[in-house]
């Protein structure tokens, strides 16, 4: 089982290795990164650097997608070779997923009109104006489509993948290798349970504040 796992400058690093980490152990997985050119891709806080082994052309049909999110996302949405290959390799592929903002190029090559779909919190307008039925749910299935909410939410849902794939069993035995068993210190992870001063304080820095700005 071929699994492709887009990276590109500027990604969030998490999108793609959270996932990774759960789909490599899956029995008889084979995890790829890929990128238009192969070689290092410097991630969002350009500290840390993913290797793409091999190029778009190399894979173009791999049996899971996947496209992680980050700024670099923005310089995505019209990037027509890539587009040209996520609409190949989604035509084939037994499932095609995205983390964070990842699903906005998703909705940008066309793949999403009409779908149920999540992103990233601050994203939601996008990827309803992309022509998704935007869910604002943590992980959103729809046919062969997986969308996962930012960041985090990509190991959610690579273990319901997991348990597509695999059964309910490997998807556990996973999670408990992983030891993903989440208790985070405060209750402040999504903007309905963060204080208003936090909500206003990730808004004022937002590339998304940005975007929309005049």
């Amino acid at each position: 089982m071929d699994i492709a796992i887009l990276i590109y400058p500027r990604l969030t690093a998490l999108d793609a290795v959270g996932p990774y980490e759960v789909l490599s152990r899956l029995p008889g997985a084979r995890v790829t990164f890929v990128a238009e050119h192969a070689g290092l891709q410097r991630t969002d806080t350009g500290q840390l650097a993913l290797n793409a082994d091999v190029t778009l052309e190399q894979l173009p049909n791999p049996d899971v997608l996947l496209v992680p999110g980050g700024p670099g996302q923005s310089d995505l949405m019209d990037h027509g070779v890539l587009h040209e290959w996520l609409r190949t390799a989604h035509a084939s592929s037994t499932w095609t997923t995205s983390v964070c903002t990842g699903s906005l190029v998703l909705g940008a090559a066309g793949l999403l009109t009409g779908k149920r779909a999540t992103s990233n919190w601050q994203a939601l307008d996008e990827l309803r104006a992309l022509g998704a039925e935007v869910v604002p749910q943590r992980v959103v299935f729809d046919g062969k489509l997986a969308t996962a909410a930012g960041v985090t939410a990509g190991i959610d849902m690579a273990l319901e993948l997991a348990a597509k794939i695999a059964g309910v069993q490997v998807a556990q035995a996973i999670q408990l290798g992983l030891e993903y068993d989440p208790q985070p210190p405060f209750d402040a992870g999504s903007p309905e349970k963060a204080p208003a001063e936090i909500v206003d304080a990730v808004r004022a820095y937002s590339r998304f504040q940005e975007a929309a700005a005049p």
